[in-house]
């Protein structure tokens, strides 16, 4: 009998098994990421409809998990769809559309595809709006939020993201991997669309060292504004990526 087993359990390191165990203050709880990077494997097509999943304690034991902690993720992914629980058969994979994730708008993917997303934050402040910021929201200050991004362990981006005080403000206290979570959980903020803007531009001065590309080096750039309930887009984001290690990427069925 053959099971469908992860491409992270090929990795030498074991490192992606590591991140679940061990996780930073600002992850996400353990059984969301596990849902999540699964979600992603799925999109990006390295789990494919009607695969079976390998049985549960041995994916415990590759991911470093309870298999109770295991079971709590596979029943997020029950909850939208994308996978099918048979009793005494085993757990198969269900293609449908990426719906209910938190990280269903982040179109960035490793260059062999899917990948965890994680976060360092870099800076969190409440300022008046730069002059050359575009236009969004209704207030004249926004908090900005820079931070480094990872795939898994592979550095990929850096980002700037202005929310507009009208939506709230954000605390560094709290804020997790995933900003989309905490404006639903912190701010009772719910990101309802996008519209992204992709082209190429300078990495900024204030690029960390960590990131691999040096400041004034030409690379992919994303533009963001991101609605919820008003009008006015609430949010603003740029995000320089690293086209050495990722793709930006866009389903559509």
């Amino acid at each position: 009998m053959v099971y469908q087993f992860f491409p992270f359990q090929l990795l030498e390191d074991n490192s992606l098994s590591t991140d679940f165990k061990h996780s930073s203050s600002s992850a996400l709880p353990r059984f969301i990421q596990i849902s999540e990077f699964l979600v992603r494997e799925i999109a990006a097509g390295r789990l494919v409809d009607g695969e079976r999943l390998a049985p549960e304690r041995h994916m415990a034991k590759s991911l470093n998990v309870s298999v109770g902690t295991l079971r709590k993720s596979l029943k997020e992914l029950e909850k939208i769809g994308l996978l099918e629980s048979i009793q005494g058969s085993g757990n198969y994979v269900r293609q449908n559309q990426i719906d209910g994730s938190v990280y269903a708008m982040f179109r960035l993917e490793l260059l062999e595809g899917g990948g965890l997303p994680k976060a360092d934050i870099l800076d969190v402040a409440l300022y008046e709006k730069p002059s050359d910021l575009p236009e969004f929201g209704t207030s004249k200050r926004a908090s900005r939020v820079r931070r480094l991004r990872y795939l898994n362990n592979t550095i990929i981006a850096i980002e700037e993201i202005w929310l507009d005080q009208s939506a709230g403000v954000i605390n560094s206290i709290g804020i997790s991997d995933s900003l989309y979570q905490y404006y639903r959980t912190h701010l009772g903020l719910w990101i309802s669309r996008a519209e992204d803007y992709v082209g190429i531009c300078k990495v900024p001065f204030w690029a960390p060292a960590a990131f691999m590309l040096s400041p004034g080096t030409l690379t992919g750039f994303i533009e963001r504004f991101s609605w919820g309930s008003e009008v006015a887009p609430v949010e603003y984001s740029r995000t320089w990526f690293d086209t050495n290690q990722a793709y930006y990427v866009q389903r559509l069925k």
